[in-house]
């Protein structure tokens, strides 16, 4: 199989973590692009990156870059993505891939027309634990799924000025904690939610602070939701069926969940992964999908979610300035 050659756009805390995971893999990063050379050229130091840019039309010119890995705010996505694909390049973009649906869909339409895959850098999909619970419940393990459940709490400090209460860069609970829970609902889901029911609180500068949503799909699933950025909460996902209930904690790279039967109360503890390799196996299913003209299943999916945070934000009439 032929070697891809990957580039980073961003050098923030994630790029880090995304740097490590590319060096795992795949022994070396071909290219990075920084909003300053200074850190573009301070990223390439720490990681061995051959080529370093403050530009990111360079980046895209770059005839050697098979695959860009976008680590900026959500703001910025959908026009970088747009970018780069159109350069004939293979995006992963990070959660929130777009701030809306209509984003999301011009984007995937450009990938299928310039022939090149586009993916959300969302862990749930990836985890080998979810691969193996998902087919354990087609297996029948836990019956018919009836309900999910699923919390995210994050106490963010209180700053007006923090990217995560800024309007202006596509802030909120929401996108960025809301876009893992809605995904694992949706992973454990059949199929789409066709009814969304939402509140909310908001925050002083306007973004959403704390929500909650209900969701049910045309099987007669239904999924609970409940977020917040100024209170902890557990990061507890729970997917119950007519025979047991799954539940897994600190879900977003989870490597252990117990199963729970309803009969007699006895557990089961299923392990698979390793939570430290998250980002590994974003790393390998992306890979997996350019070398074998794949990843239509993900990208749907990814979709589904999006549909799923712009109805919600819909109802609470949110819209950002640069929307």
């Amino acid at each position: 199989m032929k070697k891809l050659n990957w580039g980073i756009i961003g050098t923030g805390w994630i790029a880090h973590e995304m740097g490590a995971a590319l060096q795992e893999e795949n022994g070396e990063i071909y290219a990075v692009c920084g909003t300053s050379k200074e850190k573009a050229e301070k990223f390439a130091q720490e990681f061995g990156v051959d080529q370093a840019y403050e530009n990111t039309e360079e980046l895209f010119m770059d005839e050697k870059v098979d695959i860009i890995y976008i680590a900026t705010p959500h703001n910025t996505h959908y026009e970088l993505m747009k970018k780069a694909i159109a350069a004939g390049k293979h995006v992963l973009c990070e959660k929130s891939i777009t701030v809306n649906s209509r984003q999301l869909e011009e984007c995937v339409a450009l990938a299928k027309e310039k022939g090149v895959v586009v993916s959300d850098a969302m862990t749930i999909f990836h985890m080998p634990l979810y691969k193996k619970l998902k087919k354990m419940i087609a297996d029948g393990v836990i019956g018919e799924v009836k309900m999910v459940q699923v919390n995210f709490g994050s106490c963010k400090e209180y700053d007006v000025t923090n990217r995560f209460f800024s309007k202006e860069l596509a802030g909120g609970a929401l996108l960025d904690i809301g876009v893992y829970a809605s995904s694992f609902a949706r992973y454990f889901m059949h199929s789409k939610p066709n009814v969304v029911l939402t509140t909310a609180n908001y925050f002083e500068t306007g973004v959403d602070e704390t929500s909650g949503i209900l969701m049910k799909n045309p099987d007669g699933e239904m999924a609970v939701m409940a977020l917040t950025m100024r209170a902890k909460q557990p990061k507890r996902g729970v997917v119950a069926g007519e025979k047991g209930f799954i539940e897994i904690y600190d879900y977003p790279r989870a490597a252990k969940a117990t199963i729970t039967y309803t009969e007699d109360g006895h557990t089961e503890v299923i392990e698979e992964g390793q939570t430290e390799k998250a980002l590994q196996y974003e790393v390998q299913d992306m890979q997996d999908y350019v070398w074998n003209h794949g990843g239509e299943e993900n990208i749907a999916m990814v979709q589904d979610v999006m549909d799923i945070l712009t109805s919600v934000r819909s109802q609470w009439g949110m819209v950002y300035p640069f929307e």
